[in-house]
C-alpha cells in the first residue's frame, strides 16, 4: 500500500482541532500552514461550523486564521475539488450541503469521523467494506499469486502474535496491510484503490475510542482463516471468513458506543 504524503495531520476531534481558531503561522512553512488551514476549513464545514449554502469572504478568513489570502485561496481550491465548496457568480465562495462533497475521500472520511456523526459514518464505512471485502477476499483466492498469498499468511500470523501481546499500535499497523493486501491480490484494481478508505475505518476506531484495549482473538483467528483459504485457493471460505470480520467489527463497534454513550451508575440520561 502506498503511503500518502500531502495529507494533513489527523485530528482527534471538531473540538481539539480548534476549527475557529487561528493557524500559527510564524516561522512554520508554508505546507503546514496549507494543511494545517484545510484541516480547520473542513472540518467547519463537516461539523457545520459554516453551515450549507454560506457564503465565505476570502477578507474574513484571512482575518479569522492569520494566514495569508493566497493561502486561503489554495485551501479553497481543494476544498472545492472535495465538494466542500465551490464558486458562485455574484456570490463568492459557497459552503455545499453534505450531497455534494467527495464521500469516498481520505480527507473527507476524516473529517466526519471527527465530527458528532462518527457512528453514522463508521456504520456507512462498515456497510460499504461489508459490501466490498467479502468479495475481494473470493476473488484473491482465485487471483492471488503464491507469493501474495504467504504474504497474508505471514501478516496473519504477525497479527496474532502482537494481539496477544496487547501491541495496539502494531497490530493496527498489520492490520492495514493485511486488509490492503486482500483488496490487491482481488485483481480488481478498483478495489485495491478502497485501500485508503479501509485504513480511515482501522485508523478512525482507535482515534476515536471504538477499540478494545486488546484485540478481539475471534477477529484475529477470522484473519487466519482469510489468509489460509486465499493460500488453498478456496473462495467460499475466505468470503465466509471476510464477512464474519467485518460483521464481528461492527457489532464491537456499536457495543462500545453504547458503553460509552452509558450514563454513569446514579445518573439518568438527559431528557
Amino acid at each position: 500500500m502506498t503511503a500518502r504524503t500531502d495529507e494533513p495531520p489527523r485530528p482527534a476531534s471538531a473540538h481539539a482541532a480548534g476549527t475557529g481558531a487561528a493557524v500559527p503561522a510564524a516561522g512554520l512553512p508554508r505546507e503546514y500552514l496549507h494543511s494545517a488551514l484545510l484541516d480547520k476549513l473542513g472540518l467547519a464545514v463537516v461539523t457545520g461550523q459554516f453551515a450549507p449554502h454560506a457564503v465565505l469572504r476570502i477578507e474574513e478568513l484571512e482575518e479569522r486564521y492569520g494566514v495569508s489570502r493566497s493561502v486561503i485561496r489554495e485551501v479553497i481550491r481543494v476544498l472545492s475539488s472535495l465538494g466542500l465548496l465551490a464558486s458562485r457568480r455574484r456570490l463568492g465562495t459557497v459552503v455545499q450541503p453534505a450531497a455534494a462533497w467527495n464521500l469516498y475521500d481520505p480527507h473527507v472520511i476524516r473529517w466526519r469521523l471527527a465530527s458528532n456523526g462518527r457512528i453514522d459514518q463508521l456504520r456507512s464505512l462498515g456497510e460499504l467494506r461489508s459490501a466490498v471485502e467479502p468479495q475481494a477476499a473470493r476473488l484473491a483466492a482465485q487471483r492471488a499469486s503464491l507469493a501474495d498469498a504467504s504474504v497474508l499468511v505471514s501478516l496473519s500470523a504477525q497479527m496474532w502474535a502482537t494481539g496477544h501481546d496487547s501491541n495496539i499500535a502494531e497490530f493496527l499497523k498489520l492490520d492495514v496491510l493485511f486488509h490492503a493486501k486482500v483488496l490487491e491480490a482481488s485483481g480488481n484494481e478498483m478495489f485495491a484503490q478502497l485501500n485508503s478508505l479501509v485504513t480511515e475505518v482501522l485508523q478512525g476506531r482507535i482515534d476515536h475510542g471504538l477499540m478494545p484495549h486488546i484485540p478481539n482473538h475471534e477477529a484475529m483467528g477470522f484473519h487466519v482463516d482469510v489468509a489460509n483459504a486465499i493460500q488453498r485457493h478456496d473462495g467460499d471460505a475466505a468470503q465466509m471468513a471476510m464477512t464474519r470480520i467485518v460483521e464481528q467489527s461492527m457489532d464491537e463497534m456499536g457495543v462500545i458506543w453504547e458503553d460509552a454513550q452509558r450514563p454513569p451508575a446514579g445518573e439518568h440520561p438527559a431528557p
